[in-house]
């Protein structure tokens, strides 16, 4: 699937500080940046790392004194997902767990995990399939948990589960708690969404089944073969599009995604006989 993402973000900077930027798609061998223009208002220097950890790269900015900055990113992605059949999607032993999958079990900042042991238990810990389990969980999630409302960055899996609102961000923090409340590895996902309306940023999930990352939208907002990857991590704290360090103010931002796929075609999210992974 071929994509092309843009993203602007205007700030007002008080004094000079430090911006870091996570809206550049992931480059990997089944998504392929095909060209990109990555440019700011006034010119700034700025240069590029990847993540030793999880699946980002940075773009840090450096801002040298006060004044309004205009950021500008487009890019054309092609992307390719795996179509998996639900039988092959089953528990990992975890003595078989690979090294990195193995981060993702232990509970985080926004996904205590620990926490909601005894309510996933209770609620999903019948199912014996875990494709099917994680099918479950995200059923309950769009079923339970109204969407929309009013989240701060404080807000948790805990918190989204005690008060049943909360936003794509929310959606996802719970999602992967109540995975590795249940000895299913999960990460954080952000990205670009072909059809999310309003355009966004989108937050959803990624379980460890069968060897293979499935992603998982409880929103259902948007397809999931539309979705261009940004990045993975334990969570929010991990993938977050923007990081300030000095005195800088957020002004705006825009974000659009268009399919460049004349025969674009969306999945059933209610069907559960087969998975999509993006690795």
């Amino acid at each position: 699937m071929k994509f092309e993402v843009s993203a602007t973000v205007a700030y007002k900077a008080m004094s000079a500080s430090t911006l870091i930027l996570n809206i550049q798609p992931f480059r990997s061998l089944n998504q392929v940046v095909i060209e990109e223009t990555f440019e700011s208002d006034p010119q700034l220097k700025m240069r590029e790392l990847n993540s030793i950890s999880g699946e980002k790269r940075f773009k840090i900015i450096e801002i040298p004194g006060a004044g309004e900055v205009n950021i500008s990113y487009k890019a054309i992605v092609e992307n390719e997902f795996r179509i998996i059949p639900a039988e092959q999607l089953d528990d990992v032993p975890i003595s078989l767990m690979t090294a990195s999958a193995l981060t993702y079990l232990n509970p985080s900042r926004y996904c205590q995990s620990d926490r909601l042991y005894r309510f996933a238990y209770n609620k999903f810990g019948h199912i014996e399939h875990a494709y099917q389990k994680v099918m479950a969980i995200r059923d309950w999630i769009y079923t339970n948990v109204q969407y929309g409302g009013y989240t701060t960055a404080q807000t948790s899996a805990y918190d989204t589960i005690t008060e049943q609102i909360g936003v794509c961000r929310d959606f996802a923090h719970l999602g992967v708690a109540l995975c590795r409340a249940l000895t299913i590895p999960a990460r954080y996902f952000t990205g670009y969404a072909y059809q999310l309306n309003p355009p966004d940023f989108h937050a959803c999930f990624e379980a460890y089944l069968g060897g293979h990352w499935v992603v998982i939208d409880a929103t259902k907002l948007a397809p999931l073969n539309g979705l261009v990857k940004i990045a993975t991590g334990v969570d929010a704290v991990d993938t977050a599009f923007a990081s300030i360090f000095g005195n800088l103010q957020f002004v705006s931002m825009n974000v659009n995604t268009v399919s460049l796929n004349a025969d674009f075609e969306s999945p059933d999210f209610d069907t559960s006989s087969q998975g999509y992974s993006y690795i």
